[in-house]
């Protein structure tokens, strides 16, 4: 398809798709004259992810090109290739190294992820941002007089590796290589807000079950 079709088809201004393809976020079509070129389906659907990560995710332009990066690395192994994309993606801000509450929270993800037989995630540990952003989340916690311990946090965690499962058997419908990766960061920047919109609406319904609609 020409630049026009790909605008046409996407809802992405032919402008906004020079742009990204300036800025390395979208691989260059194939060139059919000095001045023209033609894109096919994998544009279309790296575009969409482009548009997920910066106008929904929020994610800044030098970072996307960064996810992208790992995303079309094909020197690594799926697991690496997924995991160095979605590391990728903002995290939240970390708590001090040398802090006591940081210590503590440490000790119960460990506890954690024993209780649970991620041993890969253990071997990982601070290399990982989303374990550093778990201990965070747990020392913020702690801090503001709100301790979480990792049996309180056992059954969420059971309950995502539910969600984890069902995850990768949707990721596993698509080619493997550049597909699934694409696919498992825009599961992570569209579908964690819809996650908590369910988890809010659950515990909504549940409420009213419990207590009444008055």
């Amino acid at each position: 398809m020409r630049l026009s079709e790909l605008s046409e088809r996407s809802g992405v201004s032919t402008a906004t798709i020079k742009y990204y393809l300036r800025e390395r976020l979208l691989p260059p079509g194939r060139r059919v004259t000095a001045t023209q070129s033609e894109y096919d389906e994998n544009h279309l659907r790296r575009l969409r992810l482009v548009r997920a990560m910066i106008q929904v995710g929020g994610v800044p332009v030098a970072t996307a090109r960064e996810v992208l990066a790992h995303v079309d690395d094909e020197s690594l192994g799926l697991t690496m290739r997924l995991g160095a994309a979605t590391w990728a993606l903002p995290q939240l801000p970390e708590a001090p190294v040398d802090d006591a509450a940081t210590a503590d929270a440490r000790q119960e993800v460990e506890r954690l992820l024993e209780e649970l037989g991620w041993d890969s995630a253990r071997e990982i540990g601070d290399l990982s941002p989303v374990y550093r952003a778990l201990v965070t989340s747990l020392a913020t916690l702690s801090s503001l007089g709100y301790a979480v311990s990792a049996a309180e946090l056992l059954p969420y965690a059971r309950q995502m590796e539910q969600i984890a499962r069902y995850d990768m058997d949707q990721l596993e419908n698509y080619p493997a290589g550049a597909e699934q990766v694409e696919m498992a960061v825009a599961a992570q920047v569209l579908y964690d807000p819809l996650l908590l919109s369910l988890r809010r609406l659950a515990l909504e319904a549940e409420t009213a079950r419990r207590y009444g609609i008055v």
